[in-house]
C-alpha cells in the first residue's frame, strides 16, 4: 500500500473506523521509517485537488496520506458544521489507520483543523505545516468578502471564480495558477467524488463559526508546541495573511514564509518551493 507512486497512479483505498464511516484516502510515497504525512484539505476539496507537483514532491521522500473527512467525496457520513467534529472525525480516522503520531499538513479549512487536532490531542501530532489559514477568532476572520462567496461558495461556482480567489491578477500568477489546475485536472480515470454542496454548506458554517471574533480562542495558540511552519501569499483575499503572521506569533515555535504576488493558492503557485521547504522542515 505503500510502494512508490505519485498521486496519478495512486489507488485510493478504503478504511472503516470506529465511528461508524468509511474513509477514502490515498497512500502512497517513500516509506523510509520517517512518521507519515497526513494532508488535511481546503474547502470544497477532495482528495484529487491537490497540485500533483506539491504532493509528489513531498512523496520523493516521505510516505504521504490525502484522506477525505466525514461526508466529503468518496467518505460516507454527513459532513459537520463545526471545525471541533471535524478534528474527531479526522482523529478518529488516524485511529483506523492505527496511526498514533503523524506530521499534518493543513490547508485553508484544513489548517483550522491541523489546529484544532493539535490543541485537542497533542500526542498524536509531531510537526504541522499550515498553510493559507488562519486561527480561530482572530480579527479578520469573520466572514469571507462578496467577491469570494461569489467565486467559491455559490452553488454553480466556475473555474473562473477558483482563479480569482486563488491566486493573483498578475500574468504570472494566473499563468501558474492555470498550470496548476492543468495537473490538479490531468487524472481522469477513477477520479474521487466531487463534494456535494450539502457538504459545501456544512463546510462553509464551520468557517463562519470559526471566525467568530473571540480572542480567548486566540489565546488557545501558544498551547500549539510541536514545530510549525506557516506558508502563506502576501495577498490571500480568503484567509488574511496578517491572520498568517498572527499564527506565527503566537505559536511558540512557528516559522513562517510568505510567497511574494501570491494569493490563497500560494503552495500551488509555488508548488515545487513549498514542497521542498515541507519535506527540508519536517526532515529537520
Amino acid at each position: 500500500m505503500t510502494a512508490k507512486a505519485d498521486l496519478a497512479s495512486a489507488d485510493l483505498f478504503q478504511v472503516d473506523a470506529a465511528n461508524g464511516i468509511t474513509y477514502a484516502y490515498r497512500r502512497f510515497g517513500e516509506a523510509s521509517g520517517a512518521l507519515p504525512v497526513v494532508f488535511l484539505q481546503h474547502f470544497r476539496g477532495n482528495v484529487d485537488n491537490w497540485d500533483p507537483t506539491l504532493i509528489n514532491g513531498i512523496a520523493a521522500h516521505r510516505e504521504v496520506i490525502l484522506f477525505d473527512n466525514v461526508g466529503v467525496g468518496g467518505t460516507t457520513g454527513t459532513t459537520p458544521d463545526t471545525v471541533e467534529e471535524m478534528a474527531a472525525d479526522a482523529i478518529a480516522f488516524l485511529d483506523a489507520l492505527e496511526l498514533a503520531q503523524v506530521d499534518i499538513f493543513g490547508f485553508s479549512l484544513g489548517g483550522f483543523v491541523a489546529q484544532e487536532i493539535a490543541l485537542i490531542a497533542p500526542e498524536r501530532v509531531h510537526k504541522l505545516v499550515l498553510a493559507g489559514t488562519g486561527p480561530k477568532g482572530a480579527p479578520g476572520m469573520e466572514g469571507w468578502a462578496p467577491d469570494v462567496i461569489e467565486g467559491v461558495v455559490i452553488d454553480d461556482n466556475k473555474p473562473e471564480g477558483y482563479i480569482h480567489v486563488f491566486y493573483t491578477g498578475s500574468p504570472e500568477s494566473l499563468g501558474a495558477g492555470q498550470a496548476s489546475a492543468g495537473r490538479i485536472f490531468a487524472r481522469q480515470d477513477g477520479r474521487d467524488a466531487w463534494p456535494s454542496i450539502e457538504t459545501k454548506n456544512a463546510q462553509y458554517r464551520a468557517v463562519e463559526n470559526w471566525g467568530v471574533q473571540d480572542w480567548s480562542a486566540v489565546q488557545r495558540l501558544d498551547r500549539i508546541t510541536q514545530p510549525v511552519l506557516i506558508l502563506q501569499g502576501d495577498n490571500d483575499i480568503m484567509i488574511p495573511t496578517k491572520a498568517s503572521y498572527l499564527l506565527a506569533a503566537l505559536i511558540p515555535s512557528a516559522q513562517i514564509h510568505v510567497y511574494e504576488d501570491a494569493s490563497h493558492g500560494s503552495i500551488f503557485q509555488y508548488a515545487e518551493d513549498a514542497a521542498t521547504r515541507t519535506v527540508a522542515f519536517l526532515s529537520a
